[in-house]
């Protein structure tokens, strides 16, 4: 996704006096071409503010303190007009004091990024309020935000991480931000938990709790486990494993001395997700291999040997797969297990090779005995065949929180589609997360399939609508504008349909505006919807069948009529 630039590169380096920090907030800083200056420890003001203009293209701004490059990032610095604000935060950087001066590169001198420029203390500055915001789905105030990342929940907190950038709306310098809650559905920002180092910037994984000091990092420690992205000087990025832990609950960490851990002989090698196995008593690992996931065992997280390989010639395979889950799924009747049983899942998420267009999430159930995973009804998946977690449009990178209360394994999954997700309208920052699902199995005839319903936390909420349906039927979600989004049960050929269509905003993508079709694998009797104001959600039989959809609508689908 990532698009490389080639432009005259201009160097400016801002004179940052002590002066200018002891003044008023909100100062314009004043930029003169190739001069340098110190900035002093005992500047004030922790945010500068960088103009960014969407469609310029990228530059970069660095910071180098005491004479060592300590970052850069790619910022569309505002040329000729200003999309939006957004902050470098300067308190890393004061509190150590000594020398650091703030570069811009790739942009020249005389565009109005310069003169816009403003230092203050308010993390609200030029916030803007967007109509699309969702009221309770998990979004960044600010930047861009994509796959879920190390969700886990301990001491009564849920913890969930980010592919993040904080510099742009747009894909790109990836960091982990980090949001918690109490309840799964309010969130609270927590800022930024890891950022780009020599290995490369931080792509997706997982974190653990290492509950017996396994990784010698202290009991309980939070391991973090994560991809590192850095370009070679012969074209292409190189992708290798890399472990960070903390000791305070997943607030803070510290990058292992020994990374990376895990390298590999291709070039798309990502997205770890290890968890502890009770049967073999050990670690596994699955990762994200080309076109195949590569299974692993470590006694201490750190020292990896692979155990198999799962994917050839099964499944979809129209795109690269990434993001990959695998644990225990029970098997449930009306709600209720069914005999504690219970069958392994491989969650696969694939980018490009959705029936619909795009990014999606495919799921393989059978059997793991540590070592392999073995598929139920091989002939299933085979010919290019799959099944999906979600048939809806927007429903990508999904995984799930390690250390659940209850042997509980809540998924949550990124709510937009690769097609598209640079385009969505909105504007200061792009992208939510789906409400919280736990996964199930429910059996019909002989084969398994699987179910995503709401997790419980979200039935006290009062966020859905409920219907109760006897046979085919259409639910017309719409608002004082004329805007609709319909859905439709088509009990004799065993569908549930979304159609978008005229639900508002469409024409930014010719991939959005799909209608999508989902299976229906018994017969539905009720529906569960969750709207919010840039989403939809539906739930046939609380979760035997999903699909999740991004809308753009002028006001919210707030008006539901059912034929």
């Amino acid at each position: 996704m990532k698009k490389r630039i080639t432009t005259k590169i201009y160097t400016s380096l801002f004179i940052l006096h002590s002066s200018f920090f002891a003044g008023m907030n909100a100062q314009t800083v004043t930029p003169q071409a190739c001069e340098q200056s110190i900035v002093t420890p005992k500047a004030q003001g922790r945010y500068l503010w960088l103009p960014v203009q969407e469609s310029a293209p990228e530059g970069k701004v660095q910071i180098i303190a005491g004479n060592t490059f300590v970052m850069e990032q790619n910022v569309r610095m505002a040329r000729e007009t200003v999309d939006y604000y957004l902050p470098l935060d300067l308190q890393p950087y004061q509190q150590k004091g000594g020398v650091f001066k703030v570069v811009v590169q790739n942009v020249p001198t005389g565009c109005i990024c310069f003169n816009k420029m403003v230092q203050n203390d308010d993390i609200n500055y030029q916030l803007i309020n967007e109509p699309f915001r969702p009221a309770y789905h998990h979004t960044p105030k600010r930047g861009w935000m994509n796959d879920p990342n190390g969700m886990f929940y301990l001491n009564g907190t849920w913890h969930l991480y980010y592919q993040y950038n904080p510099y742009g709306s747009m894909w790109g310098n990836m960091h982990w931000a980090h949001s918690t809650s109490t309840d799964l559905v309010n969130w609270k920002d927590e800022g930024i938990a890891l950022a780009p180092d020599a290995w490369g910037t931080m792509f997706s994984g997982s974190c653990v709790v290492d509950k017996d000091n396994t990784a010698g990092f202290g009991k309980d420690a939070v391991i973090a486990m994560y991809t590192t992205s850095r370009p070679t000087p012969f074209g292409g990025d190189v992708q290798a494993q890399a472990l960070a832990y903390s000791t305070d609950g997943g607030m803070t960490f510290t990058k292992y001395e020994g990374n990376p851990v895990l390298t590999a002989d291709i070039v798309d090698f990502r997205d770890p997700n290890p968890f502890w196995n009770e049967d073999i008593k050990a670690w596994n690992l699955i990762m994200a291999s080309g076109q195949e996931m590569r299974l692993y065992s470590s006694p201490n997280l750190k020292d990896w040997k692979e155990e198999s390989r799962f994917g050839k010639e099964l499944g979809c395979h129209g795109g690269v797969w990434e993001c990959p889950d695998l644990m225990k799924v029970p098997v449930m009747e009306n709600g209720k297990s069914v005999n504690g049983k219970y069958k392994w899942v491989l969650f696969c998420n694939i980018n490009p090779g959705f029936i619909y267009g795009g990014s999606a999430t495919q799921y393989f159930v059978g059997d793991f005995d540590g070592h392999k995973f073995t598929v139920d009804n091989e002939a299933r998946y085979a010919d290019g065949n799959a099944l999906w977690q979600d048939y809806g449009k927007d429903h990508y990178a999904t995984v799930s929180f390690y250390n659940a209360p209850d042997g509980r394994h809540p998924m949550i999954a990124w709510m937009s589609n690769w097609q598209y997700a640079n385009d969505v309208p909105t504007k200061q920052y792009r992208s939510a997360n789906s409400i919280v699902r736990d996964p199930f199995l429910y059996k019909v005839g002989n084969e398994y399939f699987l179910g995503s319903r709401p997790a419980p936390e979200y039935d006290k909420a009062g966020l859905d609508k409920q219907i109760k349906i006897k046979g085919s039927c259409t639910v017309t979600l719409s608002n004082a504008e004329g805007e609709e989004a319909t859905i439709t049960y088509d009990q004799k050929a065993m569908t549930l349909t979304f159609d978008r269509s005229k639900s508002g905003q469409v024409d930014f993508s010719k991939d959005f505006a799909v209608k999508t079709v989902a299976p229906v694998h018994r017969k539905l009797t009720s529906l569960r919807i969750f709207v919010d104001n840039s989403s939809v959600e539906v739930f046939g039989n609380n979760g035997e069948v999903v699909l999740t959809n991004l809308v753009f609508p002028k006001a919210k689908l707030d008006k539901i009529t059912v034929k």
